[in-house]
């Protein structure tokens, strides 16, 4: 039975953590961090985890004996309670993203120097990851890629992490520069952020969850590649799977993708 803790508990993605974690089996919930709600009991404010109480700070989850903590919160916070976990011997399975390029480095220092893991996964549904893997085989043959992801309009960072990830997985299946399709000079912007060579567009909008496109395009032809999130279960596999293998997995481990092969 591995002993598992929350850390933002009290947000969507967190709440739903709490209920897939409790209803394992093989799965202890045993802490969570809310700053917003601490003192409450866990179970008044998800439904679930009668007798916990809702914390404020990281050390509790020491406290309480996790041994894999899940890091479901917003940007900035993803980096910092990354490497503070870390620091406590926690395994760490985060799916906030906005981490910074340095931020991960010190994440994969402290893993690899320490007795605890992490995992930073910007997308934790199997068929995003599938997805990806898609578009990095398709960009070999038809090089030339635009990403279009859409997300609510709670969602704080833009371009989301999945849709960066895709764009550097695209750059590097292709191999080479690809020479990008121009635009209008006066409406600077209206081509997307370039990331590696890949247009990336966002879509924040009240009614969505989690969607993204990959279009492709070649001579005479274009594959479209798209995955739906109709709500926030479908992460929770991923979620399950990678709290339950984090602790065979040494150091930083980036994306679902590892937990699946």
């Amino acid at each position: 039975m591995v002993r598992v803790g929350v850390v933002g508990a009290g947000g969507r993605m967190g709440a739903e953590a709490c209920r897939a974690v409790a209803a394992a089996d093989d799965l202890e919930l045993v802490a969570a961090v809310q700053p917003s709600s601490a003192g409450r009991d866990l179970a008044d404010l998800v439904g679930v985890g009668e007798g916990i109480t809702v914390a404020d700070d990281l050390s509790a989850l020491a406290a309480a004996g996790v041994e894999v903590a899940v890091e479901l919160t917003r940007p900035p916070h993803g980096g910092p309670h990354a490497l503070r976990l870390l620091e406590l011997g926690i395994h760490a399975v985060v799916g906030t993203t906005g981490i910074t390029d340095d931020e991960l480095e010190a994440i994969r220092a402290s893993a690899e120097a320490g007795d605890a893991n992490c995992a930073v996964v910007p997308n934790f549904a199997v068929g995003a990851v599938l997805l990806m893997r898609f578009a990095a085989e398709a960009a070999r043959h038809l090089p030339h890629v635009e990403v279009v992801e859409l997300h609510h309009d709670g969602k704080a960072d833009a371009p989301s992490g999945t849709a960066l990830r895709t764009a550097e997985l695209v750059a590097e299946a292709r191999g080479r520069d690809v020479e990008p399709v121009g635009g209008d000079e006066d409406h600077p912007g209206a081509r997307g952020y370039q990331h590696h060579g890949v247009p990336v567009h966002s879509v924040r909008l009240p009614g969505l969850v989690a969607h993204q496109e990959v279009i492709l395009g070649g001579s005479g032809q274009t594959l479209t590649l798209r995955h739906d999130s109709i709500e926030r279960a479908s992460f929770m596999p991923g979620v399950l799977l990678a709290v339950r293998d984090i602790a065979d997995r040494p150091g930083l481990t980036l994306g679902l993708d590892p937990f699946l092969t």
